[in-house]
């Protein structure tokens, strides 16, 4: 009996340090875990899960292989193998494993949104409304898949809708990073520049330290610059087109106007740098020391 609410104890000890954002200190307790019960699946599977947000995918990615080894079709492990593979950038396995994963566990709403951001990836936005929709069946009140849904209207042109599904995520949540970090991609896609930066300042004022969210910020005070969103246009324009249509549009454009594109290529670097110097001199001032 004191065994086992000596386990339990532990097991909340390192549910908290991962709260904490203490992941040496849980990794430490999660082995200790393993020591005292070496065929449990799921002490494998959170070992795994403390260092997938620790981002060391290779160690989430070998816990979690040890946890499915002794239960094939444990839960949590395959909960931690989608969002390493996903967050390492390893797409192909993502999708591999989130097929299994969603076998296992049909009813994560997670296993819906990360389906969708692989929609997105691949440019199909239809299919990314339909996985984010499934995830709003199972968890109809999280505010970050109502973002992400108010970023796939925008994707698909269907403003409006994009901004009332805003206004309902913002309603339900106002202290998550990510969230406001999805708000401002759907305000760029829908032309709100003041929204967007908006949400970009809210976001960076919650996780300063975040990789992407200050260069998401970054990228949206050049933005703030008239002259270099006109010039980004073109780009805009080419996200929504397939390859083989880019190719064609490429070559025609070169072919006929071509001194009008290396004209506009050379506008485009000098504008880009002579913004991002602008904006860095403003938020660090003349220092160019790496930060």
């Amino acid at each position: 009996m004191i065994y086992k609410e000596t386990t339990e104890l532990r097991y909340r000890k390192v549910q908290q340090l991962l709260e904490w954002k203490r992941y040496k200190e849980a990794i430490n307790e999660a082995h200790e875990l393993i020591r005292e019960e070496p065929e449990d699946a799921y002490a494998f599977a959170l070992l795994g899960l403390i260092h997938t947000h620790a981002e060391d995918y290779p160690q989430a990615l070998h816990w979690s292989a040890e946890a499915i080894r002794r239960e094939p079709e444990n839960e949590l492990a395959w909960f931690v193998r989608v969002n390493a593979y996903y967050d390492s950038s390893n797409f192909k396995a993502t999708a591999e494993a989130l097929q299994e994963a969603q076998r296992i566990d049909p009813y994560q709403p997670h296993y819906y949104f990360i389906a969708a951001n692989l929609s997105l990836k691949k440019g199909n936005f239809p299919e990314a409304k339909e996985h984010v929709e499934g995830a709003l069946e199972l968890s109809p009140e999280n505010p970050l898949y109502i973002a992400m849904l108010s970023y796939v209207e925008a994707l698909l042109g269907r403003h409006d809708v994009s901004r009332s599904l805003a206004r309902s995520s913002l309603r339900l949540e106002v202290e998550s990073q990510m969230n406001y970090l999805m708000l401002a991609w759907a305000a760029d896609r829908r032309g709100d520049h003041e929204d967007y930066l908006h949400m970009l300042k809210q976001a960076i004022h919650l996780d300063p330290d975040d990789k992407q969210i200050r260069e998401e910020y970054i990228a949206g005070l050049q933005k703030s610059y008239r002259l270099y969103r006109i010039l980004l246009a073109p780009f805009k324009l080419i996200k929504r087109m397939k390859p083989w249509q880019i190719l064609v549009t490429w070559m025609v454009a070169w072919l006929l106007f071509r001194p009008l594109v290396i004209v506009f290529l050379v506008l485009y670097v000098l504008i880009h740098w002579s913004t991002k110097l602008l904006v860095h001199v403003k938020l660090f001032g003349w220092s160019f020391r790496r930060r």
